[in-house]
């Protein structure tokens, strides 16, 4: 998938800027959008990536623009641009979710280390994503019993007391996990362990049997 860079600005004059200095030195797709808003209406239907955007526009400003990519759509990693001096814009920003945050007038060079270091942040994020949904999948295989069991696992438990816990003898629960671990694909318990934190099973495991 080709990198994409989208420039959230107001000012035709900067966003153009922006785009004409990152696509010269980065194979990459970017696009300009005039407002917070108008990235967001769009938000849904992009490619993940990066996104340099304004602190100051018009709706929704840079920070609530964050907030929201942040709670809603990790797979775009923002870059606050500010103002000169503007430190406590700057502070809020990386609060808010932003990876990092440059000051106008910005040196280019500086521009492209961090679009770089954002571009290496999205990519982990595709692929924990894409992990996670593996997992998922992985996961949504088992049958009821099979999960406790594998949660009794995740704490830590034994497979004796996995077994009282469920009103099930040992031996049932040797066969569930041998069962589990043939649908999980996997040829050792470490790696189901691996599999049922990639896919959020941790704090269920905490809380008890379902």
């Amino acid at each position: 998938m080709m990198r994409s860079c989208y420039i959230v600005d107001d000012d035709d004059a900067t966003r153009a800027s922006l785009q004409t200095l990152v696509a010269a030195r980065f194979d990459i797709v970017v696009q300009g959008f005039i407002s917070g808003d108008a990235f967001l209406g769009r938000v849904a239907d992009l490619d993940p990536g990066v996104v340099l955007l304004d602190y100051s526009m018009p709706g929704r400003n840079g920070i609530e623009v964050v907030k929201l990519l942040t709670d809603q759509y990790p797979q775009m990693v923002p870059v606050m641009l500010t103002g000169k001096g503007s430190t406590l814009a700057a502070v809020e920003a990386m609060k808010a979710g932003a990876l990092d945050f440059l000051e106008k007038p910005y040196d280019p060079e500086a521009l492209f280390s961090v679009i770089e270091a954002a571009f290496d942040r999205a990519g982990e994020i595709v692929q924990a994503a894409e992990k996670a949904r593996n997992a998922a999948e992985r996961l949504a295989r088992l049958s009821p019993q099979e999960s406790n069991v594998l949660r009794g696992l995740i704490a830590g438990k034994r497979n004796k007391i996995i077994a009282y816990e469920l009103g099930l003898s040992p031996r049932t629960v040797e066969i569930y996990r041998a069962n589990l671990m043939a649908k999980l694909d996997v040829h050792s318990l470490s790696e189901a362990l691996r599999i049922a934190y990639a896919g959020g099973w941790l704090d269920a495991a905490r809380a008890g049997f379902t």
